[in-house]
């Protein structure tokens, strides 16, 4: 633990800061994580990411970060707030190495023994989200989250979507980021095209599809699924759901207009893990 930083203008502040520009965490292959929670998460499975930790020293005595395995430093609440990209900071602020896993390692080379077909032994079938041009931080960030709560193998975000080291994703996530695979920078067609190979059903969520408990019901939840999310507000484009095997809506049975996509895509995600589930235990049974 160093002396107390007491200077919001310094040059490490100033750095620590700047992470929250997309152009800086490109150049330094680093970002910001604000907060006790996504901290103890980091701390907890991914420790050796952590490069620098920022700690008010109250902040830390309430959330025993006093031993963290970091270069730890207490910080005044006014430097911390220069650090933050939060309006109301928790009194932790973390530097953290960027981890993207590589595509190739999400949907390996197609062959017969990488193939990911549902059987009876027992093990559950693959369930990947896909998210295309989604741009919005707490969107991204919340899907993370629930694709990490329903199980999911893996999240890939396309080239055209936020990046997932964008500090409101990271918030979002609540910790997520840290216990899911998260994929970058690749085109739609050419990841369709490998999870395909490895006998992945791709769904698309999408308001022209047939209603999702049809969809399950028809069975073709129960095996290995990819799911896409498109942009919140003009949804995936024709050439886009070309590529998928079905278009699937969550059905409105009340007034309302619309349903947010992270709204939509855990509904869609966790629809899938009951069903592949059911198909475990019926299997079992």
């Amino acid at each position: 633990m160093s002396d107390l930083l007491e200077n919001p203008r310094a040059g490490r502040v100033k750095a620590v800061a700047a992470l929250a520009k997309k152009d800086v965490r490109a150049e330094t292959g680093l970002f910001l994580l604000e907060g006790p929670q996504a901290v103890r998460e980091a701390i907890e499975y991914r420790p050796e990411l952590l490069r620098e930790l920022y700690v008010t020293p109250t902040a830390a005595a309430r959330h025993g970060l006093d031993d963290a395995p970091v270069d730890t430093w207490f910080v005044t609440e006014q430097v911390l707030d220069a650090m933050a990209d939060t309006v109301t900071p928790q009194g932790v602020v973390a530097v953290c190495q960027q981890f993207p896993t590589s595509v190739k390692d999400v949907f390996p080379e197609a062959g017969p023994e990488a193939r990911v077909d549902a059987d009876t032994s027992g093990e559950l079938p693959g369930l990947v989200a896909i998210l295309e041009e989604v741009r919005d931080p707490g969107n991204a960030g919340t899907i993370i989250r629930a694709a990490d709560s329903a199980g999911a193998d893996a999240v890939v975000l396309t080239g055209r979507s936020v990046d997932p080291y964008n500090p409101k994703v990271v918030r979002s996530t609540t910790g997520s980021l840290f216990h899911v695979p998260v994929s970058v920078g690749v085109t739609l067609a050419d990841t369709v095209e490998r999870a395909r190979g490895l006998g992945y059903t791709i769904l698309a969520a999408d308001v022209s599809g047939d209603d999702l408990p049809d969809v399950r019901a028809d069975g073709m939840l129960d095996g290995p699924t990819v799911w896409v999310f498109g942009n919140e507000a003009r949804g995936l484009t024709s050439e886009d759901l070309a590529l998928v095997d079905r278009a699937v809506k969550v059905p409105i049975y009340g007034r309302a207009e619309s349903m947010n996509l992270a709204t939509a895509a855990s509904v869609c995600l966790y629809e899938s893990a009951f069903a592949q589930r059911s198909r475990r235990g019926a299997a079992r049974a």
